[in-house]
């Protein structure tokens, strides 16, 4: 059975689990933020985890798998379990995305939670406490933040497009194309930047590979219920709750201007 044969009212009934149990998480969090939480890293020295990543973990985990027992698991703070395979739906969950900011005492990160049904988010939320900003989205229900509506929109900044990328994917992007755009300063979680498309506050940006699974189900829904899109270099949707978490590069936009920015990153018009 698809996601859209489904009871609609069933991926409310979970958007509004993953919102309660999100800002649970984001208070627990909060109670680490600014205070010097102790961290260390992993994947190779690469990735930083904190005491509040763990804390905020448990948290979700606690309440989410106790409200649907039936529902698979995969979170960036828990080993994983690939029995979440055999199951059609997933809670896929970042305790904390944006880690170094939070580390940081930065105000840009959030709590990501998304349910996952047959490869396809139907349920999301991000949760930045920090800037008091709650994004839901629901299959086929639009997109909100602090409980209004949002559109991918042009974000009215002039004539060029904002679009997120780093300095080194700028210099390869074709000199017609960097004309027209305007570079916006980092944005240290991955899920509040695709947040910013869905809202108009930025018109694209270019994800590079590797990202996870858990870094972007929740805002993928956010942003296409909002009027976006993200893509692969072939304009496909992404699939998830594979045995592979990892993402090969990613454009993310309104619309109206994804293919120009998928065949200016390095893939076929979509």
């Amino acid at each position: 059975m698809t996601a859209s044969a489904l009871d609609d009212t069933q991926w409310l009934r979970d958007l509004e689990l993953i919102t309660t149990a999100a800002m649970a998480a984001g208070e627990k969090a909060l109670g680490f933020f600014r205070k010097n939480p102790d961290f260390r890293y992993k994947n190779e020295d690469r990735s930083p985890v904190s005491e509040a990543d763990y804390a905020a973990n448990d948290v979700l985990k606690e309440r989410l798998l106790a409200a649907r027992p039936n529902y698979g698991w995969l979170s960036e703070e828990t080993d994983d379990d690939e029995a979440r395979l055999g199951c059609e739906t997933v809670f896929v969950v970042d305790p904390i995305d944006g880690t170094r900011a939070f580390i940081a005492g930065k105000d840009i990160w959030c709590v990501s939670v998304a349910v996952v049904h047959e490869g396809r988010p139907v349920a999301g939320v991000l949760y930045a406490p920090a800037l008091i900003e709650l994004y839901q989205a629901a299959l086929g229900q639009g997109a909100r933040r602090n409980g209004l509506p949002i559109r991918a929109a042009k974000s009215g900044e002039g004539e060029k497009l904002l679009i997120a990328l780093s300095e080194q994917r700028v210099a390869r992007l074709p000199a017609a194309y960097r004309a027209g755009m305007t570079r916006i300063a980092h944005v240290p979680s991955l899920a509040y930047r695709l947040a910013m498309i869905a809202d108009g506050r930025i018109d694209g940006t270019v994800v590079e590979r590797n990202s996870h699974d858990w870094d972007l189900a929740a805002a993928d829904l956010i942003l296409d219920e909002a009027g976006g899109r993200l893509a692969g270099l072939d304009g496909r949707p992404l699939a998830y709750n594979t045995k592979q978490v990892t993402h090969e590069m990613l454009c993310a936009a309104r619309l109206s201007i994804l293919g120009p920015l998928v065949a200016a990153a390095g893939g076929a018009p979509h």
